[in-house]
């Protein structure tokens, strides 16, 4: 269980580090957006790969800032039942809806997205909007967002198991939202 741990805590350091990069890239998003406003409204002129380049920070912020928000035990949850059930019971449904719902989804999401970045990616397709912006770096950020949530899913089960056996106590918190 022990080298478990130490590779389940190297998926931590990647999703730690990769939130990073997405947080870097609200930055970017801001500042591409106000350059933006500047040179369209101050001296009337504009290109539509600004207005691209920030959906593609915006893609970056999501697909590489979710893999961090589940290992922060913050991601979106129905909670029916989860706060009035015992600590063990909720590390099992954790570990149950990572499993039955998590993977599956997230694998199906690498496995429709893959062809499409390929397709792109050889094709070299461009955006039809005015110089707009060639797509493949968009969309690889989808199977590779997907395939980061698979890998921090797996260091979630692995710490959900090594509570469950008694060789790690889990920090797992969860807060409901106040509505």
């Amino acid at each position: 269980m022990k080298h478990w741990l130490t590779f389940s805590r190297y998926i931590d350091h990647l999703s730690d580090a990769l939130a990073k990069l997405g947080s870097f890239c609200v930055l970017v998003a801001a500042l591409v957006s106000a350059g933006n406003a500047f040179v369209r409204y101050g001296l009337d002129w504009s290109s539509n790969a600004w207005l691209e380049i920030q959906w593609y920070m915006f893609a970056a912020m999501v697909m590489l800032g979710a893999p961090w928000v589940l290992k922060l035990n913050e991601h979106v949850r129905v909670d029916l039942i989860y706060g009035k059930i015992s600590k063990r019971a909720q590390v099992w449904l954790d570990l149950l809806g990572i499993l039955f719902f998590l993977f599956p989804v997230m694998l199906l999401m690498v496995w429709l997205s893959w062809p499409l970045f390929v397709k792109m990616y050889l094709s070299g397709e461009m955006s039809s909007n005015a110089s707009g912006l060639v797509r493949w770096p968009a969309m690889l950020l989808l199977p590779l967002g997907f395939g980061l949530m698979c890998l921090q899913g797996l260091s979630e089960v692995i710490k959900r198991v090594a509570h469950l056996r008694g060789f790690i106590t889990l920090e797992a918190h969860y807060e409901a939202p106040l509505q």
